[in-house]
């Protein structure tokens, strides 16, 4: 191989968390994509480099800064994350929609609706319902921030039990303590 094609590699390291295996993938400009275990990773890494036209190879130690990062989270020491990311999107709502789940506050919610008030396109709720679901940096985008209206959870793409521990845990809650 030769160094610029190594060089321009994704690179991935695949973690364990409370929630099950994350998979964490980034280019030299950032991260590109976080992956829970039930979007089967073999078809994430494959994704990866139809999108990327470059070769996915596997570093733990190339992405430490990224995985102590989300040790930190899950200890509940991190409230936000310190990581470059490498945005893409060809819809610029969707982009838009995922840049700014980042202004929802650590252990706060809101709902479909409020975003899409806030991104002041008041009749998108759904549109931005499709826009958490295709996010590829769970987590570091927290859409698991995104409620219904009425305040409960909704879908969330990890899974929904996943959805319900990160929200516990950002509200200072035992999540294994905490009866669902």
């Amino acid at each position: 191989m030769s160094e610029s094609v190594h060089t321009a590699a994704i690179r991935y390291a695949i973690m364990s968390s409370p929630i099950g295996k994350l998979l964490i993938a980034a280019k030299e400009a950032g991260i590109v994509h976080v992956a829970f275990e039930n979007h089967d990773f073999d078809r994430v890494l494959d994704g990866l480099e139809d999108q990327f036209g470059v070769p996915v190879v596997r570093d733990n130690d190339a992405l430490q800064y990224a995985t102590d990062q989300f040790d930190e989270y899950f200890a509940g020491t991190r409230k936000t994350f310190e990581l470059l990311l490498q945005r893409g999107s060809a819809d610029r709502f969707i982009a838009t929609v995922q840049h700014n789940l980042e202004t929802i506050p650590y252990g706060e919610t809101r709902s479909y609706v409020q975003l899409a008030k806030q991104l002041n396109r008041p009749g998108a709720a759904r549109a931005v319902g499709s826009a958490c679901a295709r996010n590829p940096m769970p987590i570091i985008q927290p859409c698991h921030r995104v409620v219904r209206a009425d305040g409960t959870y909704g879908e969330f793409s990890g899974t929904p039990e996943a959805k319900w521990y990160l929200l516990a845990l950002e509200r200072g809650e035992n999540p294994y303590a905490t009866a669902r």
